[in-house]
């Protein structure tokens, strides 16, 4: 897998224009062999191909309506992460990025979370997901537009690596991606939403709410005891008020779970601040739980606009090849 410290280590003996160069051959230009190099001498390109090879090793699968495509991407230490591809009608291309191998925080609704923990990723494995994608795209003459950190896995539990390798995907000299268009997703971690208000970047916050009442929360969400909603929503409204940037709070519809009247009622008590956006999202075929009618979902959402809450319903990408929320397995 590619490892751009390798780069750095190969080169360091080299002029300080060759690092440059080989931000730029790996991260705008794309290739995926150093012997396409053609700045660099023979011998360079040969050393560096030994030591620090583009090859990333996934396999790929498509859904029905081509809008959706998922890598099952193979890691050195023979664990395997999924990132998935989200073709939008509007030309953007989303990248869904795993954080971790596996995720420790048992979501009942979550396939991930029956994986349980293997290990976090390092900031390179995060960044290799993106190129995988950026070079599939690169065929298609099309560039990846926006990351997302819902994947495999609680970004927040991997902080130092999530922000790596945002700052690598963020930089100028190289994949220069703007910090607005990438969105991190966390159940709640407090400390890290903390940490985040105090980034000099301007990053998009995501947490995944699905319940209004603690007490059924903690029920599908086991985080939700150590991590109450009382302090996560504490820690949210501080992170606006240092940065004046909008939440989106995720909420899947779980049929008879979550999904009726009463609980939107409760959604729409937390919710009615100016800056929180309530996400409503079918929930995906995992284990006993079933997504809510498209019927109840509309009711259900004509109950928050009715209460002036701030609310939109998202599309679901590639449920037939398990590529959707909650169904990333490594399968």
């Amino acid at each position: 897998m590619m490892d751009f410290s390798c780069v750095k280590k190969v080169l360091k003996n080299q002029p300080d224009y060759r690092l440059k160069q080989a931000k730029r051959l790996v991260f705008l230009n794309l290739i995926d062999d150093w012997t396409k190099a053609t700045p660099f001498s023979l011998s360079l390109r040969e050393k560096l191909n030994e030591k620090c090879p583009l090859k990333i090793k996934a396999e790929i699968f498509a859904s029905k309506d081509k809008r959706t495509v998922k890598a099952i991407v193979f890691l050195e230490d023979g664990l395997k992460i999924e990132s998935v591809l989200m073709q939008h009608k509007d030309k953007r291309n989303t990248i869904c990025v795993s954080s971790q191998v596996g995720c420790a925080l048992d979501c009942a609704f979550c396939a991930t979370g029956k994986m349980g923990f293997k290990r976090d990723l390092k900031d390179f494995e995060i960044v290799n997901q993106v190129l995988f994608f950026a070079r599939y795209l690169k065929k298609k003459k099309q560039k990846v537009t926006n990351i997302v950190f819902m994947g495999m896995g609680e970004p927040f539990l991997n902080y130092k690596n999530v922000i790596g390798s945002i700052k690598i995907l963020n930089d100028k000299q190289g994949f220069n991606l703007g910090a607005r268009h990438f969105s991190i997703s966390t159940v709640g971690i407090t400390e890290g939403i903390k940490k985040l208000s105090n980034e000099n970047l301007e990053i998009n916050l995501a947490v995944s709410l699905h319940a209004a009442d603690n007490k059924l929360r903690s029920k599908i969400m086991p985080i939700g005891k150590s991590y109450p909603l009382s302090k996560v929503l504490k820690a949210v409204n501080n992170y606006i008020s240092k940065t004046r940037r909008k939440v989106m709070f995720e909420y899947v519809m779980i049929k008879d779970v979550n999904d009726k009247d009463e609980h939107a009622e409760q959604l729409a008590q937390i919710m009615k601040k100016p800056l929180y956006l309530i996400n409503l999202i079918a929930c995906n075929p995992v284990g006993d739980f079933k997504p809510s009618s498209s019927k109840r979902i509309k009711e259900f959402k004509e109950v928050l606009e009715q209460k002036g809450i701030n609310v939109t319903q998202r599309y679901s990408f590639g449920q037939d090849i398990k590529a959707a929320c909650g169904q990333l397995a490594g399968e």
